[in-house]
């Protein structure tokens, strides 16, 4: 008796999921999404011009049904439904997507606004004369043949392809892992590239990009400056910025109109039209009065017509900005090289594609060398046999049959096998016009041919001319002038937001750690006062109501400064926590915001003033801080830093004018004054001069400024790590020069000396908050204690052992009515 063997197997499930999908991942990266390097082909639009070509439907025959060519795709190559296959045939014959469509159509084959084409029983279809430079010599085993899927017929794996069809024409794909979009190019470029690092394979990209500037988009436009082009060329991935191309024209009642006759590649023009119309429908910005879309047959066009006095010059800009009028194309060049999915460059996309042009040419001269050579002993065996016609013939009539007269053939006058055969096939009405002349004329042409073959495949030097003559010829025959026009150039869109933004009054709030946020008035005043969103710990740095229309600057303590206009704030209710920079800007962990300012107008004439706890200062023009294209991605640098170790202690903005006084106060109690005008204004990236003279374990704490004017009025109260508290009389540090050592403000004891933690300047009467390293908050009233001499060393108001060590001293509200933080009068 048999046993049967068990067929059904248990297996976990993750492991069957793993490794099934694994092999589908395999498959559609390899054989349906991503394009051969070597003919810039997908499987399914290899097959489709294959079977096109096996179907005699050419571009020098009549026009065959689409339904007919899926057909043959579909029952001979690709088992897969026939609307897929359908939609990449009309793919290849659009040609606002195709740099040279490889497929021309009779009928509706789809259009820029997203139409679909009509179905295929009403489309004809034919390959164009470009795809016969891809199929050429495909019959002359240049390439690789498999067994399609039901091992009836053959199919390349690659098609010869005369042309470097994956830059010329691009691709588009999104697989298991890996995406692809590879933008079209110029024919004629490519190929002076292609032919320049043949002669020259050590060449760099900037080499090739004197042939190749950049993608040549079938729809024309504009791209803006070139350095996301090589970094696309040097490492496969790269963005640039590509533009419609535009005019303003003048049109009667002193109006004027925004007409668009190139749009970008890939942009759905219908749903570019509805959204520049939905900006005038919503009124996001006042002055257009109509949008047409007038594209015919003639070509493309776009027209926005504009309100009497409208400013043409930055309506077209905001639409560049919010419109699909300019977009970002990204470079993400990956092609199947190999087997295997390789992100490339522009010179390896070259260097594959030459690799494969003379295995091409090399196989195919092998083909003719053996066809030629095969000929040639044909043509040798009937020119011996001429010259001894007579004996052939005795010998052929007195032989038994066809095998035996080529045997005695072979055995008495020496022919080959192959040319035995000959003879005896040859029909008895040939032998009236052979011509021996003409077959030795056949003869030496072979013997040429098979010289000339034998060279090529010898020879590597031959083999690269051949191939050099023949993308040469390619490009006579179908070069074009480049439709892409590339700048030299990023071009800025500078907006006047003030012209199209609404003017309101909005809440404000900028914290310690990096959040940001407004919200309306409403939401503010409908919120308790100490429920702001943050989180614990964080701390308020800023908190204002100001107008959609002004700026903010905000300074880090590590020397970086970050600009938002207020409109572009996330806006959020007030108990909401908003939104943090680290989203668009990355902070260092210890990065801390320290100032905000706001600034309604970016011209004013004033500067900055920045100091460092390592003893250096210095001021910088509101002008040398002006926003730049980056500045939502990347902080400014306002200060460099010396060390690590350093940090900006305190920012000011002051009048380029003004009489201000600065005392800057240290760790061991150094005071010293002196005058603002002192301190030089230098660029932005400027470590700026010294400010105080310092001793190697000290460091400055913080400063303060003031208008001379005011100076007599203004006390400075400070804490120590012991928890003393100490206040003074400002006019008791004598006014001294920069980068002296100073005075001391504490008295200097020998054991447990105090240390100044943290310091604030204020008119009398004033309530201060103190907070300590555990977080508890004590709150010291300063008319409660008395204005102290320069050498006394104040008042003890908390113990650290149990309070935690003095971390902040801040202003609280005024104890009785009169002036207020002196500080604050010159903002």
């Amino acid at each position: 008796m048999v046993e049967s063997k068990e067929r059904i197997k248990e297996l976990p499930l993750e492991d069957v999921m793993g490794e099934r999908f694994g092999r589908y991942s395999k498959y559609i990266i390899q054989e349906r999404a991503l394009p051969d390097i070597r003919d810039g082909l997908k499987p399914v639009q290899r097959r489709i011009l294959y079977a096109m070509y096996k179907d005699n439907n050419t571009y020098d025959k009549p026009y065959k049904k689409a339904a007919k060519a899926v057909g043959n795709v579909m029952g001979n190559f690709h088992p897969h439904g026939d609307s897929s296959i359908y939609g990449a045939l009309v793919h290849l014959s659009q040609d606002w997507k195709m740099r040279e469509p490889l497929i021309e159509m009779h009928g509706n084959n789809g259009s820029m606004d997203g139409d679909g084409p009509a179905a295929m029983r009403y489309t004809e279809s034919r390959l164009s004369k470009i795809s016969n430079l891809l199929l050429q010599d495909i019959d002359k085993d240049t390439v690789h043949m498999i067994l399609n899927f039901d091992d009836t017929e053959y199919e390349p794996t690659v098609l010869p392809a005369h042309f470097p069809n994956l830059l010329v024409n691009g691709s588009t794909g999104i697989s298991a892992g890996y995406a692809t979009e590879i933008p079209p190019h110029n024919l004629a470029e490519v190929i002076d590239a292609a032919v320049y690092l043949l002669k020259h394979p050590d060449s760099s990209t900037d080499d090739l990009m004197q042939f190749v500037k950049g993608p040549d988009f079938p729809t024309g436009a504009i791209v803006l400056g070139s350095k996301g082009i090589k970094e696309a060329y040097e490492t496969g991935r790269g963005r640039i910025q590509v533009r419609s191309k535009t005019a303003i024209q003048d049109i009667k009642g002193h109006r004027q109109q925004i007409v668009v006759t190139e749009v970008p590649f890939g942009v759905n023009k219908a749903m570019m039209v509805k959204k520049i119309d939905e900006i005038r429908l919503n009124k996001e910005i006042d002055g257009i009065s109509e949008v047409r879309d007038e594209t015919d047959r003639h070509g493309l066009s776009i027209v926005i017509e504009l309100k009497k006095g409208a400013d043409s010059e930055n309506i077209l800009n905001y639409l560049f900005k919010n419109t699909d009028l300019q977009v970002s194309y990204n470079f993400n060049m990956v092609a199947i090289d190999h087997m295997a999915p390789v992100q490339v460059g522009l010179k390896q996309i070259l260097s594959s594609y030459l690799e494969h042009k003379k295995d091409v040419v090399t196989k195919r001269t092998e083909f003719d060398l053996n066809k030629a050579k095969g000929r040639l002993e044909i043509v040798e065996g009937l020119i011996h046999a001429l010259d001894i016609l007579d004996q052939v013939i005795k010998t052929i009539r007195s032989s038994k049959d066809k095998k035996d007269a080529k045997n005695n053939l072979v055995k008495k006058y020496g022919f080959t096998v192959n040319q035995a055969e000959a003879i005896v096939s040859l029909q008895l009405y040939r032998l009236t016009n052979t011509d021996v002349n003409q077959l030795k004329a056949e003869q030496e042409d072979l013997q040429t041919r098979i010289k000339t073959y034998q060279e090529i495949l010898n020879d590597n030097s031959v083999l690269e001319k051949v191939v050099t003559k023949e993308l040469k010829q390619v490009k006579k025959d179908f070069g074009s002038p480049r439709r892409t026009q590339i700048t030299a150039k990023a071009e800025k869109i500078e907006i006047n937001e003030k012209a199209l933004m609404a003017d309101e009054d909005v809440r404000v709030l900028v914290s310690r750690d990096g959040y940001l946020k407004r919200s309306s008035i409403r939401s503010f005043q409908s919120t308790n006062d100490e429920d702001n969103g943050l989180p614990d710990g964080d701390k308020v740095i800023f908190e204002k109501t100001m107008s959609t229309l002004s700026n903010l600057y905000i300074f880090t303590n590590k020397g970086n400064m970050i600009f938002r206009p207020v409109h572009e704030l996330i806006e959020t209710k007030w108990k909401e926590t908003g939104q943090h920079l680290s989203q668009e800007i990355g902070l260092a962990q210890d990065e801390e915001i320290i100032r905000v300012f706001e600034v309604d107008d970016l011209k004013q004439n004033d500067n900055f003033l920045l100091a460092t706890n390592d003893g250096y200062i210095k001021q910088v023009a509101l002008a040398d801080l002006q926003p730049t294209r980056t500045y939502k991605s990347r902080a400014i640098t306002s200060m460099k830093l010396k060390s690590k170790d350093s940090k900006v202690v305190r920012v000011d903005k002051v009048p380029a004018d003004s009489n201000f006084e600065i005392t800057l106060i240290t760790n061991h109690a150094y005071a010293i004054r002196f005058d603002v005008s002192e301190v030089p204004v230098s660029g932005a990236k400027a470590a700026g001069v010294k400010s105080v003279n310092l001793k190697d374990d000290d460091y400055v704490v913080n400063y303060v400024l003031v208008d001379a004017k005011y100076a007599d009025e203004l006390n400075v109260g400070l804490i120590t790590q012991r928890g003393a508290f100490k206040q003074f009389e400002l006019k008791l540090v004598n006014k001294v020069t920069r980068a002296k050592r100073g005075v001391l403000v504490l008295r200097e004891l020998k054991t447990k000396p105090h240390r100044i933690q943290a310091l604030v300047e204020y008119g009398q009467n004033h309530e201060l908050l103190l907070t300590t390293s555990s977080a508890r908050h004590i709150t010291i009233k300063t008319n409660e204690f008395p204005l102290g001499d320069r050498y006394s060393n104040g008042s003890f108001v908390l113990d650290p052992t149990t309070d935690g060590v003095p971390v902040d001293l801040t202003l609280g509200k005024p104890l009785s009515a009169g002036r207020e933080d002196v500080s604050d009068l010159f903002e």
